[in-house]
């Protein structure tokens, strides 16, 4: 289970980190070092991927869609309703388990997800390194290097490397290889 701030990003100017926290404020401070300088180079990041992300500042926000009114029947709980392929054997072992075919295939994934969460968590901080690299030091010396250090699980290795990018690059870019937000 991830326990980080799904709305925490984090404000590049340049190769200078400027602020980090959640969404509306980082394009608030994205918004007033804009005004300041127009010339700057401003880089959003989502500290749960990696990834650049565009932000609109609070005021441009549209607003929320207004609240449901509930009708009758069910609740809603959260389920998307998808379509999956099965052979028949399968949907005859499911359809036999008790509680039914949702139910069972619920239990399945939330078990499959407790005996492979250390290695889903490190796949995700590994792929959020690389994601933030990718974008913000692409162009580095040793970025190649540091790529396949990072994915070979060499943690020296990738740590000697970018210490010779930016500090506010290398420091980010290690916080997300190593679990960052996720932890």
């Amino acid at each position: 289970m991830n326990t980080f701030d799904i709305d925490s990003c984090t404000l590049f100017a340049g190769f200078r980190r400027v602020a980090s926290g959640p969404r509306d404020d980082i394009a608030d401070a994205a918004s007033r070092v804009a005004g300041s300088d127009p010339t700057l180079r401003l880089l959003i990041f989502d500290d749960a991927t990696g990834r650049q992300i565009d932000l609109a500042p609070r005021a441009a926000s549209p607003l929320a869609p207004a609240a449901e009114t509930r009708g009758r029947g069910r609740p809603k709980l959260g389920v998307v309703s998808r379509e999956i392929t099965l052979l028949p054997r399968h949907w005859d072992w499911l359809n036999g388990q008790p509680g039914g075919a949702s139910v069972v295939l619920r239990k399945l994934v939330d078990q499959a997800r407790r005996e492979a969460g250390a290695s889903d968590r490190q796949r995700e901080a590994r792929d959020a390194a690389y994601g933030f690299m990718s974008a913000m030091a692409g162009d580095f010396a040793g970025f190649e290097e540091a790529s396949r250090a990072l994915f070979a699980g060499d943690h020296a290795k990738f740590d000697a490397i970018i210490a010779d990018w930016p500090k506010d690059v290398g420091v980010y870019a290690a916080w997300l290889a190593s679990g960052g937000a996720r932890n």
